[in-house]
């Protein structure tokens, strides 16, 4: 039976709660998706829907097979809700900052090569000095946690990729050394360095769209004279870091990675790295903020460290 709204003729009224449900469920289309975020069960969210439907006296949301859209209605209190959310968000930090709290837990960012190599061991430094504050890190390539900082979803990123969306701040954190890695048995294992025409002829590993290391590598064989990526003998893509070394143990192809992530192959003689001749490889890491948004007392204490501290 289709489920009817009385006009009341009380006043409208709904809790910050129930509108950020809801702003969940317009922004991921989905209330399965949406309760993972709000942690809450599937049925709780549908549930407190209703109820603001019930409060506003008309239906906000319509189902289009597995989509849920927002009916006018329902993009009308959406646009008014993202303001109120964002108004009390910033109320909270405000008297954080004023009250000098930092306890909880910050959510950042890292690309592959910082998330794995790099800030396990300063967030183990930072906890050291601030052990009331909990980090939980997201990893993934450099263009999904820029999208996830712009999002609100992480408050803080540190990413290899130099171009960054205009409303994100960045700051220069630490520099890092691609080289060229073969396999202990590779023809080339003993050799200091090869040439780029020697490179484009061998069996390539490359990382996803969006890795950081992917955008450097195209960047430095354009500049060279090369068609960037698209001059190599692409064998595979991987996601990881981890996958790409795996993949050139087994002989698959040879790949350029982060130094950093070679330690303990380098150490064991599993993998060698090589040089390119005439092409010096290094980047560096960015920390990223969106500067649209207000940050809390502990994205400061976070920011600070990471600004200061030496890896």
């Amino acid at each position: 039976m289709k489920k009817s709204f009385s006009h009341k003729t009380q006043a409208i009224d709904f809790d910050l709660r129930q509108l950020e449900v809801f702003s969940k469920v317009v922004e991921l289309g989905s209330f399965s998706k949406a309760a993972d975020v709000v942690f809450l069960a599937q049925a709780s969210v549908s549930e407190r829907v209703a109820t603001l439907e019930d409060m506003v006296g008309t239906k906000l949301l319509d189902r289009l097979g597995r989509q849920v859209v927002p009916t006018k209605a329902g993009e009308l209190l959406y646009k008014h809700a993202i303001l109120l959310l964002d108004m009390k968000r910033t109320a909270s930090l405000e008297m954080q900052g004023f009250l000098g709290l930092k306890t909880g837990a910050i959510y950042m960012g890292g690309s592959t090569i910082p998330g794995e190599y790099i800030l396990p061991q300063i967030i183990k430094r930072f906890r050291e000095r601030h052990p009331l504050m909990s980090v939980s890190l997201t990893i993934g390539d450099s263009r999904q946690i820029e999208r996830h900082v712009l999002e609100g979803n992480l408050e803080l990123g540190v990413i290899g990729s130099k171009n960054v969306h205009r409303s994100l701040i960045r700051n220069e954190l630490w520099e890092d050394e691609l080289v060229l890695v073969v396999p202990a048995q590779h023809r080339w294992a003993k050799r200091r360095d090869v040439s780029l025409e020697e490179l484009i002829e061998e069996p390539f590993i490359l990382r996803e769209a969006g890795s950081g290391t992917l955008n450097i590598m195209d960047d430095y064989l354009r500049d060279s004279g090369f068609k960037g990526i698209k001059s190599l003998e692409i064998a595979a893509r991987f996601s990881t870091s981890t996958a790409v070394k795996e993949g050139i143990k087994t002989g698959l192809g040879i790949s350029i990675l982060s130094l950093r992530a070679l330690k303990t192959e380098l150490e064991t003689g599993i993998l060698k790295a090589l040089k390119i001749k005439g092409l010096a490889m290094s980047r560096r890491f960015y920390l990223i903020r969106d500067r649209r948004r207000t940050a809390s007392p502990l994205c400061h204490a976070m920011t600070d460290f990471l600004l200061t501290t030496q890896e």
